[in-house]
């Protein structure tokens, strides 16, 4: 989870390589008319969020539901969007994490199939800090980020 630009494609692929599950981008969930939002620099309203997050909560509860296991990348900004993901299952939360600064400098580099370098700032107004998450740093190499994952749900897990 994180603003657009963390890194959570990349990292969310690299981590289900590393742990043989499936991984899935919330992009790939959105629909028409939130697309065309964002493409036109509109940020979304939690209106327009609700029936996406609904529609990868029940994604997740299904995989849940299947003793399955998967990566999914969502932005995931607020405590309310994530208290609706974690009632799907046991889900597990990575915030990638950064300055405004290190991720406009990516964002600028990136081109998006929808999302504008305009949004950025709605998005860092929206975010609201995990308390519950693996919090790890953008900056550090994927490598670094993907064994800093591993470790703490190795940790959880071994808690539980």
């Amino acid at each position: 989870m994180g603003v657009s630009g963390c890194g959570k494609t990349a990292v969310g692929r690299a981590l289900a390589a590393d742990l043989g599950w499936p991984f899935l981008d919330a992009d790939d969930y959105h629909p028409e008319a939130n697309v065309a939002k964002m493409a036109a620099g509109t940020p979304l309203t939690d209106a327009d969020r609700w029936p996406w997050l609904d529609r990868l909560a029940d994604e997740m509860a299904a995989l849940s539901g299947r003793g399955a296991d998967a990566v999914f990348a969502c932005s995931a900004l607020k405590q309310a969007y994530r208290d609706r993901f974690s009632r799907a299952g046991d889900v597990r939360f990575v915030h990638l994490k950064g300055d405004y600064e290190t991720i406009a400098a990516r964002v600028a580099k990136r081109t998006h199939r929808y999302m504008p370098a305009a949004l950025l700032t709605s998005q860092f107004a929206t975010l609201e800090e995990p308390h519950d998450a693996i919090v790890v740093d953008v900056r550090d190499a994927i490598p670094v980020k993907i064994a800093k994952i591993r470790a703490a749900l190795q940790r959880d897990r071994g808690a539980g």
